[in-house]
């Protein structure tokens, strides 16, 4: 079974490309923090590349902005492509199937600022 399901921070806003015959598409980066510091006493952070496709990419380029906390399920899925070097090279990358909207850092500033 290949299923994922990660909480983190998006790293930028999101945009959009139309591809093939109309298919939306968005990538984006969700930063993870880890739940331990290393050796200098700081918690680091994971940066997971996603992949987002037709309305699940079109809800989140609408409702989603930097640093908004966001829940992604989906699946890992690998690919490769050659550099300028023709040296194949390899990405991991998460499919999402559904992301789920957590907080929103424009509300928090807004009721902050209440």
């Amino acid at each position: 079974m290949n299923q994922v399901i990660l909480v983190g921070r998006l790293c930028k806003e999101p945009e959009i490309e139309v591809i093939d015959e109309g298919k939306k598409r968005s990538i984006i980066t969700i930063a993870i923090n880890r739940s331990f510091k290393n050796s200098e006493g700081i918690y680091e952070a994971d940066f997971i590349r996603c992949v987002l496709w037709n309305n699940v990419a079109l809800n989140t380029f609408e409702y989603c902005h930097t640093g908004d906390v966001i829940g992604i399920k989906g699946r890992l899925q690998t690919r490769s492509y050659e550099d300028e070097e023709k040296t194949r090279k390899f990405i991991m990358e998460v499919i999402a199937e559904k992301v789920t909207f957590l907080s929103n850092t424009k509300n928090s500033e807004k009721e902050a600022k209440e």
